[in-house]
Protein backbone atom coordinates (compact mmCIF):
# COMPACT_ATOMS: atom_id res chain seq x y z
CA UNK A 1 0.00 0.00 0.00
CA UNK A 2 1.44 3.52 -0.68
CA UNK A 3 1.80 5.95 1.62
CA UNK A 4 1.25 9.43 0.36
CA UNK A 5 2.55 11.05 3.82
CA UNK A 6 5.51 8.67 3.41
CA UNK A 7 5.99 9.67 -0.19
CA UNK A 8 5.65 13.55 0.96
CA UNK A 9 8.50 12.48 4.07
CA UNK A 10 10.38 11.42 1.55
CA UNK A 11 10.47 14.02 -0.96
CA UNK A 12 11.70 16.33 1.92
CA UNK A 13 14.34 14.11 2.33
CA UNK A 14 15.94 13.94 -1.11
CA UNK A 15 15.70 17.68 -1.22
CA UNK A 16 17.36 18.11 1.91
CA UNK A 17 20.02 15.92 0.73
CA UNK A 18 20.46 17.25 -2.41
CA UNK A 19 20.76 20.60 -1.09
CA UNK A 20 23.78 19.00 0.71
CA UNK A 21 25.03 18.08 -2.20
CA UNK A 22 24.79 21.25 -3.59
CA UNK A 23 26.74 22.96 -1.08
CA UNK A 24 29.15 20.24 -1.53
CA UNK A 25 29.99 20.91 -4.70
CA UNK A 26 30.35 24.60 -4.80
CA UNK A 27 32.77 24.62 -1.98
CA UNK A 28 35.11 22.43 -4.28
CA UNK A 29 38.19 24.13 -5.54
CA UNK A 30 38.40 24.81 -9.36
CA UNK A 31 41.10 22.65 -10.63
CA UNK A 32 40.91 23.87 -14.56
CA UNK A 33 38.38 25.14 -16.82
CA UNK A 34 37.02 21.62 -17.32
CA UNK A 35 36.45 20.83 -13.67
CA UNK A 36 34.83 24.12 -13.34
CA UNK A 37 32.30 23.13 -16.21
CA UNK A 38 31.48 19.46 -15.11
CA UNK A 39 30.70 21.03 -11.28
CA UNK A 40 28.37 23.61 -13.14
CA UNK A 41 26.14 20.58 -14.91
CA UNK A 42 26.33 18.74 -11.82
CA UNK A 43 24.83 20.92 -9.77
CA UNK A 44 22.16 22.43 -12.46
CA UNK A 45 21.22 18.40 -12.72
CA UNK A 46 20.63 18.47 -8.73
CA UNK A 47 18.44 21.69 -9.15
CA UNK A 48 16.44 20.13 -11.64
CA UNK A 49 15.40 17.02 -9.25
CA UNK A 50 15.06 19.84 -6.58
CA UNK A 51 12.60 21.07 -8.74
CA UNK A 52 10.78 17.82 -9.87
CA UNK A 53 10.67 17.07 -6.35
CA UNK A 54 8.97 20.70 -5.05
CA UNK A 55 6.61 20.18 -7.98
CA UNK A 56 5.58 17.08 -6.84
CA UNK A 57 5.30 17.98 -3.05
CA UNK A 58 2.86 20.88 -4.20
CA UNK A 59 0.58 18.86 -6.00
CA UNK A 60 0.30 16.32 -2.86
CA UNK A 61 -0.03 19.33 -0.82
CA UNK A 62 -2.76 20.68 -2.85
CA UNK A 63 -4.67 17.10 -2.61
CA UNK A 64 -6.70 17.91 -5.06
CA UNK A 65 -8.55 14.61 -5.24
CA UNK A 66 -8.38 13.86 -1.69
CA UNK A 67 -6.37 10.91 -0.63
CA UNK A 68 -3.96 12.59 1.38
CA UNK A 69 -7.30 13.73 3.71
CA UNK A 70 -8.56 10.47 3.65
CA UNK A 71 -5.16 8.90 4.61
CA UNK A 72 -4.73 11.65 7.55
CA UNK A 73 -8.21 9.89 8.76
CA UNK A 74 -7.16 6.80 8.62
CA UNK A 75 -4.25 7.15 10.83
CA UNK A 76 -6.50 9.44 13.32
CA UNK A 77 -7.92 7.96 15.94
CA UNK A 78 -10.69 5.84 15.41
CA UNK A 79 -14.08 6.15 17.18
CA UNK A 80 -14.20 3.59 20.27
CA UNK A 81 -14.64 0.63 20.49
CA UNK A 82 -12.49 0.05 17.40
CA UNK A 83 -8.64 -0.48 17.92
CA UNK A 84 -6.25 2.47 17.62
CA UNK A 85 -3.29 0.33 16.40
CA UNK A 86 -5.65 -1.65 13.56
CA UNK A 87 -4.19 0.25 10.56
CA UNK A 88 -0.97 0.43 11.83
CA UNK A 89 -0.61 -3.73 12.43
CA UNK A 90 -2.24 -3.39 8.87
CA UNK A 91 1.32 -1.18 7.17
CA UNK A 92 3.63 -3.21 9.13
CA UNK A 93 2.22 -6.14 7.80
CA UNK A 94 1.80 -4.91 3.95
CA UNK A 95 5.71 -3.41 4.31
CA UNK A 96 6.92 -7.10 5.50
CA UNK A 97 5.57 -8.60 2.67
CA UNK A 98 6.95 -5.88 0.06
CA UNK A 99 10.64 -6.74 1.78
CA UNK A 100 10.26 -9.97 1.68
CA UNK A 101 9.06 -10.46 -2.07
CA UNK A 102 11.71 -7.68 -3.03
CA UNK A 103 15.06 -8.52 -1.02
CA UNK A 104 17.06 -6.65 -3.63
CA UNK A 105 15.97 -2.84 -2.86
CA UNK A 106 17.97 -0.73 -1.45
CA UNK A 107 16.57 1.68 1.42
CA UNK A 108 19.79 4.09 0.49
CA UNK A 109 19.80 4.03 -3.35
CA UNK A 110 19.83 8.07 -3.16
CA UNK A 111 22.40 8.21 -1.36
CA UNK A 112 24.49 6.79 -3.48
CA UNK A 113 23.58 8.58 -6.19
CA UNK A 114 24.38 11.58 -4.71
CA UNK A 115 27.81 10.71 -3.62
CA UNK A 116 27.92 10.03 -7.29
CA UNK A 117 27.18 13.12 -8.18
CA UNK A 118 28.93 14.97 -5.91
CA UNK A 119 32.31 13.10 -6.45
CA UNK A 120 32.13 11.95 -9.48
CA UNK A 121 32.03 8.40 -10.75
CA UNK A 122 33.91 5.80 -8.73
CA UNK A 123 37.55 4.42 -10.19
CA UNK A 124 35.98 1.08 -10.72
CA UNK A 125 33.39 2.50 -13.13
CA UNK A 126 34.98 1.75 -16.13
CA UNK A 127 32.37 2.17 -18.66
CA UNK A 128 30.91 5.56 -16.78
CA UNK A 129 35.06 6.66 -16.78
CA UNK A 130 35.14 6.03 -20.61
CA UNK A 131 32.29 8.50 -21.66
CA UNK A 132 33.70 12.02 -21.03
CA UNK A 133 30.16 13.62 -21.09
CA UNK A 134 31.40 17.25 -21.29
CA UNK A 135 33.85 16.78 -23.86
CA UNK A 136 30.83 15.74 -26.17
CA UNK A 137 29.08 18.29 -25.82
CA UNK A 138 31.37 20.94 -27.76
CA UNK A 139 32.65 20.11 -31.41
CA UNK A 140 36.49 20.62 -31.50
CA UNK A 141 36.29 24.34 -33.22
CA UNK A 142 34.56 25.50 -29.48
CA UNK A 143 37.15 24.00 -27.64
CA UNK A 144 34.78 23.73 -24.57
CA UNK A 145 33.35 26.17 -24.65
CA UNK A 146 36.37 29.19 -24.91
CA UNK A 147 35.18 29.48 -28.60
CA UNK A 148 32.38 29.89 -31.02
CA UNK A 149 31.82 27.76 -34.00
CA UNK A 150 29.57 29.46 -36.76
CA UNK A 151 30.84 28.43 -39.84
CA UNK A 152 27.73 27.08 -41.02
CA UNK A 153 25.87 30.44 -40.46
CA UNK A 154 28.28 32.19 -42.20
CA UNK A 155 27.60 29.82 -45.42
CA UNK A 156 24.10 30.45 -44.64
CA UNK A 157 24.41 34.38 -44.27
CA UNK A 158 26.69 34.87 -47.52
CA UNK A 159 24.00 32.93 -49.73
CA UNK A 160 21.28 35.33 -48.90
CA UNK A 161 20.14 37.28 -51.99
CA UNK A 162 21.96 40.56 -52.31
CA UNK A 163 24.89 39.73 -49.38
CA UNK A 164 28.01 39.68 -50.48
CA UNK A 165 30.72 37.13 -50.12
CA UNK A 166 32.81 38.49 -47.02
CA UNK A 167 35.06 36.28 -45.38
CA UNK A 168 34.75 34.51 -42.19
CA UNK A 169 36.93 37.01 -39.91
CA UNK A 170 34.06 40.19 -41.12
CA UNK A 171 31.11 37.68 -40.25
CA UNK A 172 33.00 37.72 -36.63
CA UNK A 173 32.92 41.29 -36.88
CA UNK A 174 29.35 41.73 -37.35
CA UNK A 175 28.19 39.82 -34.55
CA UNK A 176 30.45 41.34 -32.04
CA UNK A 177 29.18 44.87 -33.23
CA UNK A 178 25.40 43.18 -32.43
CA UNK A 179 24.64 43.28 -36.50
CA UNK A 180 24.01 39.63 -37.88
CA UNK A 181 21.67 41.58 -40.44
CA UNK A 182 23.92 43.99 -41.83
CA UNK A 183 24.43 44.22 -45.51
CA UNK A 184 20.75 42.33 -45.56
CA UNK A 185 17.77 44.07 -48.20
CA UNK A 186 14.68 45.08 -45.51
CA UNK A 187 12.87 42.78 -48.80
CA UNK A 188 14.88 40.11 -48.08
CA UNK A 189 14.55 39.86 -44.47
CA UNK A 190 11.21 38.31 -45.45
CA UNK A 191 12.63 35.47 -47.29
CA UNK A 192 12.77 31.65 -46.59
CA UNK A 193 16.45 31.94 -46.46
CA UNK A 194 17.07 35.32 -44.28
CA UNK A 195 14.58 33.06 -41.78
CA UNK A 196 16.64 29.79 -41.51
CA UNK A 197 19.71 31.59 -41.16
CA UNK A 198 18.51 33.85 -38.10
CA UNK A 199 16.70 30.76 -36.42
CA UNK A 200 19.33 28.39 -36.87
CA UNK A 201 21.99 31.66 -35.49
CA UNK A 202 19.39 31.99 -32.38
CA UNK A 203 19.00 28.45 -31.65
CA UNK A 204 22.87 27.89 -31.59
CA UNK A 205 23.11 31.15 -29.75
CA UNK A 206 21.01 29.75 -26.90
CA UNK A 207 22.08 26.09 -26.61
CA UNK A 208 26.15 27.18 -26.55
CA UNK A 209 24.83 29.53 -23.64
CA UNK A 210 22.88 26.58 -21.81
CA UNK A 211 25.88 24.14 -22.62
CA UNK A 212 28.94 26.62 -21.19
CA UNK A 213 26.51 28.12 -18.43
CA UNK A 214 24.17 25.63 -17.44
CA UNK A 215 23.04 27.42 -14.25
CA UNK A 216 22.16 30.84 -15.77
CA UNK A 217 17.86 31.06 -16.60
CA UNK A 218 18.01 31.49 -19.90
CA UNK A 219 14.19 31.68 -19.80
CA UNK A 220 14.09 34.74 -18.08
CA UNK A 221 16.28 36.52 -20.68
CA UNK A 222 14.59 35.37 -23.40
CA UNK A 223 11.31 36.24 -21.94
CA UNK A 224 12.51 40.26 -21.03
CA UNK A 225 14.06 40.39 -24.47
CA UNK A 226 10.65 39.41 -25.98
CA UNK A 227 9.23 42.03 -24.03
CA UNK A 228 11.09 44.46 -25.20
CA UNK A 229 10.22 43.69 -29.08
CA UNK A 230 6.47 43.81 -28.54
CA UNK A 231 7.24 47.14 -27.32
CA UNK A 232 9.37 48.68 -29.58
CA UNK A 233 7.07 46.62 -32.57
CA UNK A 234 4.41 48.22 -31.02
CA UNK A 235 5.36 51.54 -31.14
CA UNK A 236 7.18 51.10 -34.68
CA UNK A 237 10.42 51.58 -33.38
CA UNK A 238 12.27 48.99 -34.18
CA UNK A 239 15.63 49.78 -35.66
CA UNK A 240 15.77 48.64 -39.22
CA UNK A 241 11.67 47.31 -39.26
CA UNK A 242 9.83 50.15 -39.79
CA UNK A 243 6.60 49.97 -40.95
CA UNK A 244 6.64 51.82 -44.85
CA UNK A 245 4.46 54.60 -45.12
CA UNK A 246 2.52 54.26 -48.67
CA UNK A 247 2.57 57.69 -50.08
CA UNK A 248 -0.94 59.20 -51.62
CA UNK A 249 -1.39 58.60 -55.46
CA UNK A 250 -1.12 61.25 -57.56
CA UNK A 251 -1.02 61.74 -61.56
CA UNK A 252 0.52 58.30 -62.19
CA UNK A 253 -2.66 56.77 -60.28
CA UNK A 254 -0.93 55.05 -57.86
CA UNK A 255 -3.26 53.94 -54.91
CA UNK A 256 -3.24 55.31 -51.45
CA UNK A 257 -2.81 54.01 -47.91
CA UNK A 258 -5.29 51.61 -46.96
CA UNK A 259 -6.58 51.01 -50.91
CA UNK A 260 -7.06 47.68 -52.13
CA UNK A 261 -9.30 44.78 -52.79
CA UNK A 262 -10.66 42.26 -50.22
CA UNK A 263 -12.01 39.12 -50.34
CA UNK A 264 -13.95 38.01 -47.49
CA UNK A 265 -14.09 34.47 -48.41
CA UNK A 266 -10.17 34.21 -48.65
CA UNK A 267 -9.34 37.21 -46.15
CA UNK A 268 -6.97 38.37 -48.17
CA UNK A 269 -6.11 42.14 -49.62
CA UNK A 270 -5.63 42.57 -53.32
CA UNK A 271 -3.55 45.27 -54.37
CA UNK A 272 -4.85 45.34 -57.93
CA UNK A 273 -7.99 44.57 -59.98
CA UNK A 274 -6.63 42.20 -62.67
CA UNK A 275 -5.00 40.16 -59.86
CA UNK A 276 -8.24 39.94 -57.77
CA UNK A 277 -10.42 38.99 -60.97
CA UNK A 278 -7.62 36.17 -61.63
CA UNK A 279 -8.42 34.76 -58.09
CA UNK A 280 -11.66 34.38 -58.36
CA UNK A 281 -11.36 31.67 -60.96
CA UNK A 282 -8.85 29.81 -58.43
CA UNK A 283 -9.76 26.58 -56.46
CA UNK A 284 -9.28 27.65 -53.65
CA UNK A 285 -11.40 30.94 -53.86
CA UNK A 286 -14.13 28.56 -54.83
CA UNK A 287 -14.02 26.32 -51.88
CA UNK A 288 -13.72 29.36 -49.23
CA UNK A 289 -16.57 30.56 -51.00
CA UNK A 290 -18.83 27.14 -50.90
CA UNK A 291 -17.77 27.45 -46.95
CA UNK A 292 -18.75 30.69 -46.22
CA UNK A 293 -22.11 30.39 -48.25
CA UNK A 294 -22.21 27.26 -46.30
CA UNK A 295 -21.88 29.33 -42.84
CA UNK A 296 -25.31 30.83 -41.70
CA UNK A 297 -23.10 33.75 -39.15
CA UNK A 298 -21.29 35.33 -42.46
CA UNK A 299 -22.49 36.60 -45.70
CA UNK A 300 -22.72 34.68 -49.36
CA UNK A 301 -19.69 35.92 -51.28
CA UNK A 302 -20.46 36.88 -54.97
CA UNK A 303 -18.37 35.63 -57.49
CA UNK A 304 -18.62 38.50 -59.67
CA UNK A 305 -15.61 40.57 -60.57
CA UNK A 306 -17.29 43.59 -58.56
CA UNK A 307 -15.02 44.69 -55.53
CA UNK A 308 -16.06 42.55 -52.65
CA UNK A 309 -16.94 44.42 -48.85
CA UNK A 310 -14.02 46.53 -47.67
CA UNK A 311 -11.78 44.76 -45.12
CA UNK A 312 -11.87 45.68 -41.62
CA UNK A 313 -10.66 48.73 -40.16
CA UNK A 314 -6.40 49.80 -40.00
CA UNK A 315 -5.91 46.94 -42.88
CA UNK A 316 -3.14 48.44 -45.89
CA UNK A 317 -0.97 46.44 -48.11
CA UNK A 318 1.82 47.94 -46.36
CA UNK A 319 0.74 46.40 -42.92
CA UNK A 320 -0.08 43.03 -44.04
CA UNK A 321 3.50 42.78 -45.34
CA UNK A 322 4.69 44.42 -42.06
CA UNK A 323 3.40 41.90 -40.39
CA UNK A 324 4.64 38.81 -42.03
CA UNK A 325 8.36 40.16 -41.14
CA UNK A 326 7.20 40.10 -37.57
CA UNK A 327 8.90 36.44 -36.92
CA UNK A 328 12.25 37.35 -37.97
CA UNK A 329 12.22 40.75 -37.13
CA UNK A 330 11.30 38.46 -33.31
CA UNK A 331 14.52 36.25 -33.98
CA UNK A 332 16.53 39.25 -34.94
CA UNK A 333 16.28 40.88 -32.04
CA UNK A 334 16.92 38.22 -30.21
CA UNK A 335 20.00 37.24 -31.76
CA UNK A 336 20.95 41.18 -31.57
CA UNK A 337 20.36 40.67 -27.78
CA UNK A 338 22.67 37.64 -27.22
CA UNK A 339 25.36 39.32 -29.13
CA UNK A 340 25.68 42.65 -27.59
CA UNK A 341 25.11 40.81 -23.98
CA UNK A 342 28.55 40.34 -22.00
CA UNK A 343 28.12 36.35 -22.40
CA UNK A 344 29.38 36.82 -25.99
CA UNK A 345 30.70 39.92 -26.18
CA UNK A 346 34.44 38.78 -24.50
CA UNK A 347 33.95 35.31 -26.52
CA UNK A 348 33.34 36.72 -30.05
CA UNK A 349 36.51 38.68 -29.53
CA UNK A 350 38.62 35.26 -28.70
CA UNK A 351 36.93 33.41 -30.96
CA UNK A 352 37.99 36.36 -33.82
CA UNK A 353 41.86 36.07 -32.03
CA UNK A 354 41.44 32.41 -32.11
CA UNK A 355 40.59 32.53 -35.57
CA UNK A 356 43.83 34.80 -37.04
CA UNK A 357 46.19 32.65 -34.46
CA UNK A 358 45.45 29.17 -35.98
CA UNK A 359 45.47 30.32 -39.71
CA UNK A 360 48.91 31.72 -39.17
CA UNK A 361 49.77 27.89 -38.18
CA UNK A 362 51.10 25.35 -40.12
CA UNK A 363 50.05 21.60 -40.89
CA UNK A 364 52.15 20.17 -38.73
CA UNK A 365 51.45 22.41 -35.55
CA UNK A 366 47.66 22.57 -36.14
CA UNK A 367 48.30 18.47 -35.71
CA UNK A 368 50.23 18.69 -32.62
CA UNK A 369 47.70 21.62 -31.12
CA UNK A 370 45.25 18.60 -31.41
CA UNK A 371 47.18 16.16 -29.95
CA UNK A 372 47.97 18.17 -26.48
CA UNK A 373 45.66 18.60 -23.83
CA UNK A 374 43.44 21.42 -24.33
CA UNK A 375 45.34 24.29 -22.38
CA UNK A 376 43.62 26.45 -19.20
CA UNK A 377 42.06 29.63 -19.22
CA UNK A 378 44.52 30.23 -16.20
CA UNK A 379 47.72 29.73 -17.49
CA UNK A 380 50.94 30.54 -14.61
CA UNK A 381 54.05 32.13 -15.73
CA UNK A 382 56.62 29.65 -15.01
CA UNK A 383 60.40 30.50 -14.91
CA UNK A 384 61.85 31.56 -18.12
CA UNK A 385 58.50 32.61 -19.25
CA UNK A 386 59.91 35.90 -20.63
CA UNK A 387 61.70 34.30 -22.80
CA UNK A 388 59.29 32.30 -24.19
CA UNK A 389 57.30 35.28 -24.96
CA UNK A 390 60.33 36.85 -26.66
CA UNK A 391 60.73 33.53 -28.78
CA UNK A 392 56.57 33.72 -29.65
CA UNK A 393 57.18 37.76 -30.71
CA UNK A 394 60.33 36.42 -32.73
CA UNK A 395 57.89 33.35 -34.49
CA UNK A 396 55.12 36.40 -35.46
CA UNK A 397 54.71 36.57 -39.09
CA UNK A 398 55.48 39.72 -40.57
CA UNK A 399 53.07 40.52 -43.44
CA UNK A 400 53.01 44.04 -44.55
CA UNK A 401 51.26 43.13 -47.92
CA UNK A 402 48.76 40.63 -46.57
CA UNK A 403 50.37 38.10 -49.39
CA UNK A 404 48.55 34.66 -49.66
CA UNK A 405 50.08 31.62 -47.59
CA UNK A 406 51.69 28.76 -49.39
CA UNK A 407 51.43 25.35 -48.39
CA UNK A 408 53.59 25.71 -45.43
CA UNK A 409 51.49 28.19 -44.02
CA UNK A 410 53.82 31.05 -44.67
CA UNK A 411 53.44 33.71 -46.58
CA UNK A 412 54.56 33.58 -50.61
CA UNK A 413 57.27 35.36 -51.77
CA UNK A 414 56.53 38.58 -53.54
CA UNK A 415 58.39 37.73 -56.70
CA UNK A 416 56.00 34.69 -56.63
CA UNK A 417 52.88 36.71 -56.63
CA UNK A 418 53.98 39.33 -59.27
CA UNK A 419 54.93 36.30 -61.28
CA UNK A 420 51.31 34.97 -61.30
CA UNK A 421 49.66 37.86 -61.47
CA UNK A 422 47.75 37.80 -58.20
CA UNK A 423 47.84 41.32 -57.60
CA UNK A 424 45.20 41.70 -61.04
CA UNK A 425 41.93 41.94 -60.61
CA UNK A 426 39.40 40.23 -62.95
CA UNK A 427 35.66 40.39 -63.19
CA UNK A 428 32.90 38.42 -64.48
CA UNK A 429 29.28 39.94 -65.12
CA UNK A 430 27.72 36.68 -65.79
CA UNK A 431 29.49 35.49 -61.82
CA UNK A 432 27.31 38.47 -60.62
CA UNK A 433 30.37 40.53 -60.92
CA UNK A 434 32.87 37.88 -58.88
CA UNK A 435 36.19 39.35 -58.61
CA UNK A 436 38.78 36.46 -59.60
CA UNK A 437 42.72 37.79 -58.57
CA UNK A 438 45.04 36.41 -61.07
CA UNK A 439 44.58 34.98 -64.67
CA UNK A 440 45.14 31.67 -63.75
CA UNK A 441 42.12 31.77 -61.46
CA UNK A 442 40.37 33.22 -63.88
CA UNK A 443 40.65 30.82 -66.42
CA UNK A 444 39.71 28.00 -64.15
CA UNK A 445 37.01 29.60 -63.30
CA UNK A 446 34.99 29.46 -66.58
CA UNK A 447 34.54 25.17 -66.00
CA UNK A 448 33.14 25.91 -62.33
CA UNK A 449 29.92 25.43 -60.63
CA UNK A 450 28.94 29.58 -60.06
CA UNK A 451 29.88 30.22 -63.61
CA UNK A 452 28.11 27.30 -65.17
CA UNK A 453 25.08 28.08 -62.83
CA UNK A 454 25.42 32.10 -64.05
CA UNK A 455 25.01 30.63 -68.00
CA UNK A 456 22.31 28.37 -66.70
CA UNK A 457 20.20 31.63 -65.67
CA UNK A 458 20.72 33.13 -68.79
CA UNK A 459 19.91 30.15 -70.94
CA UNK A 460 22.89 29.56 -72.24
CA UNK A 461 24.79 26.16 -72.71
CA UNK A 462 28.49 26.25 -70.76
CA UNK A 463 30.43 25.31 -74.03
CA UNK A 464 33.93 26.27 -75.32
CA UNK A 465 32.59 29.07 -77.76
CA UNK A 466 31.55 30.97 -74.52
CA UNK A 467 35.66 30.61 -72.78
CA UNK A 468 36.63 34.49 -72.14
CA UNK A 469 33.31 35.95 -72.37
CA UNK A 470 32.45 37.55 -69.23
CA UNK A 471 29.53 40.54 -70.04
CA UNK A 472 25.64 39.52 -70.60
CA UNK A 473 25.40 41.51 -73.66
CA UNK A 474 28.51 39.65 -75.52
CA UNK A 475 27.68 36.26 -74.12
CA UNK A 476 23.82 36.74 -75.77
CA UNK A 477 25.19 38.25 -79.04
CA UNK A 478 27.36 35.45 -79.34
CA UNK A 479 24.50 32.71 -78.52
CA UNK A 480 22.47 34.55 -81.09
CA UNK A 481 25.19 34.66 -83.74
CA UNK A 482 25.73 30.60 -83.32
CA UNK A 483 22.07 30.05 -83.80
CA UNK A 484 21.74 32.23 -87.30
CA UNK A 485 25.30 30.01 -88.38
CA UNK A 486 23.56 26.84 -87.58
CA UNK A 487 20.19 27.96 -89.37
CA UNK A 488 22.61 29.08 -92.39
CA UNK A 489 24.04 25.70 -92.59
CA UNK A 490 20.88 23.72 -92.06
CA UNK A 491 19.10 25.53 -94.68
CA UNK A 492 22.39 24.89 -97.09
CA UNK A 493 22.09 21.38 -96.77
CA UNK A 494 18.29 20.87 -97.07
CA UNK A 495 18.52 22.45 -100.60
CA UNK A 496 21.64 20.79 -101.75
CA UNK A 497 20.95 18.64 -105.41
CA UNK A 498 22.84 15.16 -106.07
CA UNK A 499 23.68 14.13 -109.78
CA UNK A 500 24.53 10.60 -110.41
CA UNK A 501 26.85 10.35 -113.66
CA UNK A 502 26.81 6.91 -116.35
CA UNK A 503 29.33 5.00 -113.62
CA UNK A 504 26.71 5.62 -110.58
CA UNK A 505 29.07 7.94 -108.56
CA UNK A 506 27.12 10.42 -106.53
CA UNK A 507 27.96 14.20 -106.51
CA UNK A 508 26.72 17.33 -105.11
CA UNK A 509 25.21 19.99 -108.16
CA UNK A 510 28.05 21.98 -107.54
CA UNK A 511 31.32 19.34 -107.90
CA UNK A 512 29.26 17.93 -110.85
CA UNK A 513 29.51 21.08 -112.86
CA UNK A 514 33.28 21.49 -111.75
CA UNK A 515 34.33 18.31 -112.90
CA UNK A 516 32.56 18.21 -116.30
CA UNK A 517 33.79 21.64 -117.02
CA UNK A 518 37.48 20.44 -116.60
CA UNK A 519 36.35 17.18 -118.72
CA UNK A 520 36.84 14.67 -116.14
CA UNK A 521 33.56 13.32 -116.19
CA UNK A 522 31.73 12.42 -119.50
Amino acid sequence: MNSIIESARQSHEEIDLYEQALAAIFLQPDENHKHKLEKEHRASDILDRIVARKLTLKEQYADATGARAEEISLLSAPAPPADDLEEFYSRLVSIKEFHRKNPDVDSRAVESEIRTLVEGPEQGDEEEIAVDHISSLFSGEESLGRFLDVYLYHSQYINIKGVSRIPYLAFLDLLSKGTPDANVAKKEKGSQAYLEYIQSLHTYLLSFLSRTKPLKDITALKVQAEKEFEEAWAAGTLAGWEEEKEEAGGADGEKKEGEGIWCPACQKLYSKQTVYDAHLKSKKHEKATARLTSSSSAPSTSTSSEPSPTPPANLSLSSLRHSKLKPAALLTYLTKSLCQSSNFRSLLSDTRANVERRSALTARERELELEEPAPELALTVEEGGAEENEEDDEEKLYNPLKLPMGWDGKPIPFWLYKLHGLGVEYKCEICSDFAYMGRKNFERHFQESRHAFGMKALGLPNTKHFHEITKIEDALALAERLKQDSKQDARSTETMEEIEDSEGNVYDKRTYEDLKRQGLLS
